[in-house]
C-alpha cells in the first residue's frame, strides 16, 4: 500500500515551487493522520485528491494561505492532486477580477493546481438535475415564505420550528414551479426551493434549507442563461463529488454543515468525499472578515484591497512579504480543532527570519539632518566599500561615496544628552558605518523655530573603517548617506490595522472601525537613500540598516519618484546605538 513521505514537505511538492531548505519537517497533525489512516486502509482506492474551493467574492487574505498551504501541501505530500475551484454560486458578489486576483495569489504562494480551473457554475446543469431528483423523491418542495417568515418557521435553538405551509404541496406542483422559477416566470425572493428534513432537527442546518434560489442576475461566467441559483451548502458537497474529492478540508464554522451535506449526498447516491474540520487562522490587531475587508475598501478607509496594511495576500505582498515567510508562518502554526487567535508578531517573525537571509543590506537616512564634515575638500568624494550581507560573503560588496557633506538620522544627535546616549552630540564622536569617526564641534538652527537644521563636524582621516588606533572607545556607529548622491524617496511606515487585539473586544452598538488605528500609516518625504538603490526593483526586499526592512512599492513608485514599504521592524529597531 502506497505510504505518503513525510521527511520535508517541499521533497514532494510536485504541484509547487517551495525550496526544501524553508519547510520544518511534518509533523503527523490529525488531518495528516486521517489522511495517512485512509490511504493505509486504501480508502477511495488510495487516492488523495483535495481542493481549494474559494467565493469568487473577495481577494484572499492570509487565513486563506493557511487553507491553500494545507490543501496543496497534503495533495503534495500524499502524491495527490488538488483542485482550485471557484465556488461562485452568488451571482452578486461575485466577478473576474476576483477569479483573476484568486489565481495569482495562488501561484505567487508557489503553488500550481491541478487540470483547469473549476467552477461550481461548471456544475450548475447537474445541480439543477439533482434537485429536481429531490423533488421527485418527495425531499424537496417549493416554498412561498418570504425571508422573514422562514426566519420565523426555523425556530431557535431551543426550540423547534414549524412546517412550512407549501411542506406537503403535492410532487407534481413542485417540479412545476420549480421548472416555472427557472424558465424566469417569478420575481425575486417569491420563491424558494427548500430540502424536507426535518423542522424539529437540533442542527438548525437541517430545518429545511434552502437549495434554489431566485436571482434575475447576470453570473460573471454563465451570463443570463440562470435566473435561479443554488445556494453555497447546496452546490458544495455535490461540487466537491462530482470532482473526485477524497478529502474536503473546512474550517470549523462547516462542521454544523456537515450532516446536511451528507443529507444530499445520501439522498443522491453519489459519491462521499470525507470532509474534515480545522479552526481557522485567526491574527491579532487586524480584520479577517472578507466583509468587514470588503467595507473597508468600499468606504475608502484604505488604499483598496492591496492596501499594505490589509491582510490580503495582494496587500502582504505588496507591503514586501514573502511567499516564503507566509509558508514559514502556515508550517509554524499547524492545524487544530481548538479557535485560538496568533499574535501578529509571530507573523512578523516568519518574515524576519527569511528577510534577514535574503535582502542586502543599504543605508537610508529617513528623517535626515544635514552634517557638514569641514576638513574636507567640498570637491573630494571617496568611495568606501560596504558589505551586502554581513554574514553572506556571496552577496558581494558595493561602493558608497563618502564626502563633505551627509546626512545622518535627526534621532541620532541629541543636544542635551544623558550618559546612556552614545550617538552624536555636541563634543562628542560617533563612528560612521564603513566610514570615519567624526566629532561635533557646531550646531546651527533655525533663527525663528530654533529646530537644529545642521551640524559641523570634523572628522578623524586616521579611522578608516571606524577603527581608532590611539586607543578611543567609540561606543555608537550610525549610519549616513552622502549628501551629493542621495536619492530621494517617499518612505511609508505601516503599524496594526486595529487598535484592539480583537473586535471581540467592540461593545455591541457600537461601529467597530472606530478601532481603526489613526498611526497605521506614517508617510515620510524628503527621505535621503544610498545612491545603489537608483536600481531597486519593484517588490525587491532590502534591510534599510537599523531602520527594518523595506520593499520598493509595486503601485506607486517610479523611476522618478521612488516609494518604499516598511514591511517589518527590526527587532532592535528600539535602540539605535548599536
Amino acid at each position: 500500500m502506497r505510504q505518503p513521505h513525510r521527511s520535508k514537505m517541499a521533497d514532494t511538492h510536485s504541484n509547487s515551487t517551495n525550496d526544501s531548505s524553508e519547510n520544518p519537517a511534518i509533523s503527523l497533525d490529525f488531518i495528516r493522520q486521517r489522511v495517512t489512516d485512509d490511504v493505509a486502509a486504501g480508502k477511495h482506492g488510495a487516492r488523495v485528491q483535495t481542493r481549494f474551493p474559494p467565493e469568487p467574492n473577495g481577494y484572499l487574505h492570509i487565513g486563506h494561505a493557511k487553507a491553500i498551504c494545507l490543501n496543496f501541501g497534503l495533495a503534495a505530500e500524499f502524491g495527490g492532486k488538488c483542485n482550485l475551484r471557484m465556488d461562485d454560486t452568488n451571482p452578486l458578489a461575485e466577478d473576474t477580477e476576483y477569479v483573476e486576483s484568486i489565481k495569482a495569489d495562488v501561484q505567487w504562494l508557489g503553488f500550481q493546481w491541478d487540470g483547469p480551473v473549476y467552477y461550481a457554475s461548471d456544475y450548475f446543469p447537474a445541480l439543477y438535475e439533482m434537485a429536481e431528483k429531490l423533488i421527485l423523491a418527495g425531499q424537496a418542495y417549493v416554498c412561498s415564505l418570504n425571508v422573514e417568515q422562514v426566519r420565523q418557521y426555523r425556530g431557535s435553538w431551543n426550540s423547534p420550528g414549524r412546517n412550512s405551509p407549501d411542506r406537503d404541496r403535492p410532487i407534481s406542483e413542485n417540479l412545476e414551479l420549480f421548472r416555472r422559477m427557472k424558465a424566469g416566470e417569478f420575481p425575486d425572493g417569491s420563491y424558494t426551493l427548500r430540502a424536507k428534513i426535518d423542522m424539529a432537527a437540533p442542527n438548525m442546518n437541517l430545518r429545511d434549507p434552502a437549495l434554489y434560489r431566485i436571482r434575475h442576475a447576470h453570473h460573471h461566467r454563465t451570463g443570463d442563461q440562470w435566473c435561479i441559483y443554488p445556494t453555497y451548502d447546496f452546490a458544495h458537497g455535490q461540487s466537491d463529488s462530482l470532482e473526485g474529492i477524497t478529502h474536503s478540508i473546512c474550517t470549523l464554522e462547516f462542521e454544523d454543515h456537515r450532516p446536511l451535506y451528507d443529507w444530499f449526498l445520501e439522498q443522491l447516491g453519489i459519491h462521499r468525499p470525507q470532509q474534515i474540520e480545522f479552526a481557522r487562522l485567526n491574527l491579532t490587531n487586524t480584520v479577517m472578515s472578507k466583509r468587514r475587508l470588503l467595507e473597508l475598501v468600499k468606504q475608502g478607509l484604505v488604499a483598496g484591497w492591496s492596501d499594505p496594511r490589509m491582510p490580503t495576500i495582494c496587500g502582504l505582498r505588496r507591503r514586501g512579504y514573502t511567499p516564503q515567510a507566509l509558508r514559514q508562518f502556515c508550517a509554524a502554526i499547524g492545524v487544530t480543532k481548538f479557535n485560538s487567535t496568533t499574535p501578529m508578531a509571530r507573523l512578523e517573525e516568519a518574515l524576519r527570519h527569511d528577510l534577514n537571509e535574503t535582502a542586502g543590506r543599504v543605508m537610508a537616512v529617513l528623517e535626515p539632518l544635514k552634517v557638514v564634515i569641514e576638513n574636507i575638500p567640498a570637491d573630494q568624494v571617496e568611495l568606501r566599500t560596504a558589505a551586502n550581507h554581513p554574514a553572506k560573503p556571496e552577496f558581494g560588496t558595493r561602493e558608497i561615496p563618502f564626502g563633505r557633506e551627509i546626512y545622518i538620522e535627526r534621532s541620532d544627535f541629541m543636544e542635551n544628552a544623558p550618559k546612556s546616549f552614545f550617538r552624536l552630540q555636541p563634543g562628542g564622536e560617533v563612528r560612521l558605518r564603513f566610514a570615519y569617526v567624526i566629532k561635533c564641534h557646531e550646531v546651527k538652527k533655525d533663527p525663528d523655530t530654533g529646530e537644529i537644521v545642521e551640524l559641523r563636524c570634523t572628522y578623524d582621516p586616521e579611522t578608516a573603517g571606524g577603527k581608532t588606533s590611539d586607543g578611543r572607545k567609540i561606543k555608537g556607529t550610525i549610519h549616513w548617506v552622502s549628501a551629493a548622491h542621495a536619492v530621494d524617496a517617499e518612505v511609508r511606515l505601516y503599524e496594526n490595522l486595529l487598535l484592539v487585539e480583537s473586535l471581540a473586544e467592540v461593545e455591541d452598538g457600537e461601529d467597530w472601525k472606530n478601532q481603526l488605528n489613526p498611526a497605521s500609516l506614517r508617510v515620510l518625504r524628503g527621505c535621503k537613500l544610498e545612491s545603489s538603490l537608483r536600481q531597486a526593483r519593484v517588490g525587491q526586499s532590502f534591510q534599510f540598516e537599523r531602520n527594518g526592512y523595506f520593499c520598493l512599492d509595486s503601485e506607486d513608485s517610479t523611476a522618478q519618484a521612488l516609494v518604499f514599504n516598511r514591511s517589518v521592524s527590526l527587532r532592535e529597531a528600539a535602540d539605535k546605538s548599536a
